[in-house]
């Protein structure tokens, strides 16, 4: 919630809708085209060990068949006799498959539909998180369809952002009788139907839904709620001026000190008010990034970074059940978020390493994200980046595929997620803003994107070690470079070793018209298509196998390869480079 602009709020808000705007299918103004039809779905986005997949096809080819593998091996195939059928993969914990559908002619295969499948006991292994942010009343049709198009991005948990009436008082209402409307800060009507619906159609899905707060603030009302003027933080020594984040809504929002235990104990009484009335999964905690020196009532400094651990320890005692995320805003205090009882590292990403330029190169992207996970002394946890695409795109319109490709095409391969799917794609810290809608090949691409995340999961986030790459195209007019190094016309290399195999992913910059990851005016190039260019790389030992997959071909199925060595020297004929191909070699 970093940086928010009074304009932009006032310009989302005139996206926003009034009473019953979402019950008018397909409406082109909220939507655009990003309701999707996929003709190949599961049902969960997650499963447990042992738990049975169920799939469906809307459109079944004759003589199909459909195998299921894990990376590259083929766990078992079969004869497709149905639209529907179920597979119950192996039982091992946190492993991603591939499932594709394919027919076979004269000896050829043809892939038709692939899905990934993700069987791990932890949302948090592998967490894709999406959001939901518009609580108008809404038929519970249109509800259900929403949460079916997360299900098939793979979304396994959501956060419900600004679903609250006050940020010191969260739910409207009383236990014994909640509120059936209520405005929000910024005066949308929230309905409790239809946040009670979302939850109920995620928790059917097997996705954790988490209430948005700040992990400080409170409203112009609150002293009537029972906020004392001792819990709040100051500007000065004499508690007379208490720090706010102004907006432009009905209330700005006045800072709070997240140590101050008589608060931590009020915010934790409102809480169990909403988990006694909504069945959320846990409390996603927001802030605002760094601020100014702030002080306590009685004068003293607050050290903020410690005193976010001292909330996420109190939030975790009185819910221990319960479930937390922190927002680390610009990567701010996460060395004292990382290390306490959140889920997975969570960054809202701004400004470049000098601070200078708001729009980080893809370097400069990677580099936050690291250093975030760096930070967590368990190296374990995984990390979502909160990334704005498209930020400076202020009229209505379209986001730009090949901005958002390239942008996760790096975030994926460097082991993270993004956060960008709801019921709109997501463009600024405002999450309601929706005045930018994806077309329906990026929903398409999007869709093979996170599927191909799914499935090759023990290879992009479980674990392993980035290593630089030597490798050059046999066309002299292909330049390669490190990933840190690469500019506009260059592929990018990006090196991993993980369980005793080697990764070399590729990211296609040759066309680039900026290395601004966020594309922030929309005109990011899409790159050009490179047919069966012949690479050498080095490795370390004999190869016994080279397998290719890429999210832009066969829906990221996987492809075996013939490949030669010369001493060290690897060489390979991919099929193709578009956004992002990985190459894996195993010994």
């Amino acid at each position: 919630m970093n940086k928010v602009n009074i304009l932009i709020i006032l310009v989302a808000t005139l996206f926003s809708c009034n009473s019953d705007y979402y019950n008018v299918q397909n409406d082109p103004v909220t939507y655009g085209e990003s309701y999707i039809s996929a003709n190949l779905s599961c049902d969960k986005p997650l499963y447990a060990p042992n738990e049975q997949v169920v799939f469906s096809l809307k459109e079944l080819p004759a003589n199909a068949k459909v195998r299921y593998l894990h990376l590259n091996q083929v766990i078992a195939e079969e004869t497709l006799s149905g639209k529907t059928w179920t597979w119950t993969p192996p039982a091992t914990d946190f492993q991603g498959y591939m499932v594709e559908i394919f027919i076979e002619q004269n000896g050829e295969k043809t892939t038709l539909e692939t899905i990934g499948i993700d069987v791990s006991s932890d949302w948090a292994k592998f967490p894709r998180y999406g959001f939901l942010s518009i609580y108008d009343r809404m038929q519970a049709q249109f509800v259900e369809r929403n949460i079916a198009t997360l299900n098939r991005f793979h979304i396994n948990g959501l956060q419900f952002y600004d679903w609250l009436y006050d940020h010191h008082r969260p739910m409207a209402g009383t236990v014994e009788n909640p509120a059936q409307e209520w405005l929000d800060i910024f005066n949308r009507p929230n309905y409790f139907s239809t946040v009670k619906n979302y939850i109920t159609a995620a928790k059917a899905r097997n996705m954790k839904t988490m209430f948005y707060n700040l992990c400080y603030g409170a409203t112009n009302n609150a002293a009537a709620d029972g906020v004392s003027d001792e819990w709040y933080a100051y500007k000065d020594r004499n508690h007379s001026q208490k720090d706010a984040h102004v907006l432009g809504g009905r209330s700005s929002i006045w800072i709070t000190n997240p140590n101050n235990i008589d608060w931590q104990n009020y915010l934790i009484n409102r809480n169990k008010d909403v988990y006694a009335v909504f069945d959320f999964d846990g409390y996603h905690i927001d802030q605002l990034g760094e601020r100014s020196t702030l002080y306590d009532y009685s004068g003293n400094e607050i050290n903020m970074p410690n005193s976010f651990g001292s909330f996420i320890r109190a939030m975790k005692t009185a819910e221990p059940d319960k479930h937390l995320l922190f927002n680390a805003v610009g990567g701010y205090a996460q060395e004292k978020i990382a290390n306490e009882a959140v889920d997975f590292l969570y960054a809202e990403i701004w400004g470049s390493r000098d601070g200078d330029n708001p729009d980080m190169n893809f370097a400069d992207l990677i580099v936050a994200m690291r250093d975030n996970v760096l930070k967590s002394r368990n190296p374990e946890k995984n990390i979502v980046l909160a990334a704005y695409m498209n930020y400076n795109l202020k009229s209505a319109g379209a986001v730009n595929k090949a901005g958002v490709l390239l942008a996760d095409a790096a975030i994926f391969a460097w082991g993270g997620a993004h956060l960008e799917l709801g019921e709109h794609y997501l463009i600024n810290e405002y999450f309601p803003a929706n005045n930018l809608q994806m077309h329906e090949d990026l929903s398409a691409a999007l869709i093979n994107y996170y599927d191909f995340s799914v499935a090759y999961q023990n290879l992009l986030r479980d674990g392993g070690n980035f290593q630089a790459v030597t490798l050059s195209f046999a066309d002299q007019n292909l330049r390669t470079k490190d990933f840190f190094d690469a500019e506009k016309g260059d592929i990018a290399c990006v090196g991993k070793k993980v369980a005793g195999k080697d990764i070399i992913h590729l990211i296609n910059f040759t066309n680039a018209s900026t290395m601004q990851w966020r594309d922030s005016k929309g005109t990011q190039v899409e790159p050009q298509l490179i047919e069966n260019p012949t690479v050498t790389f080095t490795t370390e030992g004999t190869a016994s196998r080279v397998w290719f997959a890429s999210p832009d071909l066969n829906g990221g199925a996987p492809q075996t390869l013939n490949f030669s060595q010369n001493g060290n020297n690897t060489t390979v004929t991919l099929p193709q480079l578009k956004y992002w191909d990985m190459i894996v070699v195993e010994y």
